[in-house]
């Protein structure tokens, strides 16, 4: 599979662009509040159909992109795929529990109630259960790592998500004191994977059969590249505007959320990256290995929040401003892995 070449235009300012939405919904909600109450009576059995459609725009993307036959180069050169399955799965959500707790509850329990703590957790563990899916193509791009190896670590987390995230969300949202529903979880997990990876496979089929793999990869995915663009910043308006009253009563708020984020972020490609430096792999596998546990699947986390809480909840907030920080904190992880490449026997 050929990677992009670089990051795009709009992934490259997409805190701009995020910001610039953020501050759009908040308009629309403070000075046209009719907007935002008709979309939000716009839903069936607790799901926005607007925001549906958006996510479906935002991950049917990624799953084109997606190569499920690489999946059984699984055996050839397994230790970096086990680093990354350890570190998303085994590691990863419980640390983004542990940070946030110990941000929202300890550090800063004088800056928001234990309900609204509660209600951040969520959104974060709901981000921390998620890893990265279509940006880690970026990411490893950025960072030259191997192409082929991207697209297995893509594709494993991508089945591993089907039937790890209920579980331990339910789990770790339990421990939270939140009920969930699991057929809540199961029916978002169904609307916002199952169903867009299904339509991902079948066109990835359908277009190589008719056109072949060149044509899929060099010309036919790249139609879309602004697609998933669009689809997340049309849906952070519409959250936006339903959240405008709550942002405007606690702008402090997106800092204190975005605490804990950026701190697990870097923990969790540290872990990662460093664990393949341990066990000798190189640098091509190591540094894809670090960014996929780093980043997240945060379309996946908007759309579980919005579905588990509503579009006005705390919880869908906090998982936008995972959204707010993931660009730049990315960057930089890719600046420090560029930098730190002659740790890697292949790096000198």
């Amino acid at each position: 599979m050929r990677q992009q070449t670089g990051i795009s235009f709009f992934q490259k300012y997409l805190t701009v662009w995020v910001l610039l939405c953020m501050a759009a919904g908040i308009l629309i909600g403070h000075f046209i509040p009719a907007v935002p109450d008709a979309l939000g009576r716009m839903e069936i059995s607790g799901i926005s159909i607007p925001i549906a459609i958006l996510i479906w725009i935002m991950i049917y993307p990624m799953m084109i992109k997606v190569d499920f036959q690489s999946v059984k180069e699984v055996g050839k050169n397994p230790k970096g795929l086990f680093v990354t399955w350890i570190v998303n799965w085994l590691v990863k959500p419980f640390t983004m529990y542990g940070f946030a707790w110990l941000f929202l509850f300890v550090i800063f329990k004088n800056f928001i109630t234990p309900d609204l703590a509660t209600q951040y957790l969520a959104g974060a563990v709901l981000l921390g259960a998620a890893p990265c899916t279509a940006m880690v193509f970026v990411w490893s791009t950025l960072v030259n790592g191997n192409p082929a190896y991207t697209v297995v670590q893509v594709a494993t987390n991508d089945l591993i998500i089907l039937i790890a995230f209920v579980p331990i969300v339910k789990f770790l949202l339990g421990v939270s004191n939140v009920s969930v529903p699991y057929g809540t979880l199961f029916v978002s997990i169904f609307l916002f994977v199952v169903i867009p990876l299904a339509g991902g496979v079948i066109t990835r089929i359908a277009v190589t059969k008719k056109k072949g793999k060149d044509y899929l990869e060099n010309v036919f995915v790249h139609k879309f590249d602004n697609a998933t663009t669009v689809g997340l910043l049309l849906t952070l308006v519409i959250i936006f505007s339903s959240q405008a009253k709550v942002i405007l009563g606690n702008p402090l708020h997106i800092v204190l959320i975005a605490v804990p984020l950026i701190v697990q972020t870097f923990v969790i490609f540290f872990i990662a990256y460093g664990a393949c430096k341990l066990i000798r792999l190189p640098f091509e596998i190591a540094a894809p290995a670090g960014m996929i546990g780093a980043s997240n699947f945060f379309e996946l986390a908007v759309a579980v929040a919005i579905a588990l809480f509503g579009t006005t909840s705390p919880a869908a907030l906090a998982t936008t401003v995972g959204v707010l920080t993931e660009v730049p904190v990315m960057l930089t992880l890719v600046k420090i892995a560029n930098r730190t490449k002659g740790w890697f026997a292949d790096g000198r």
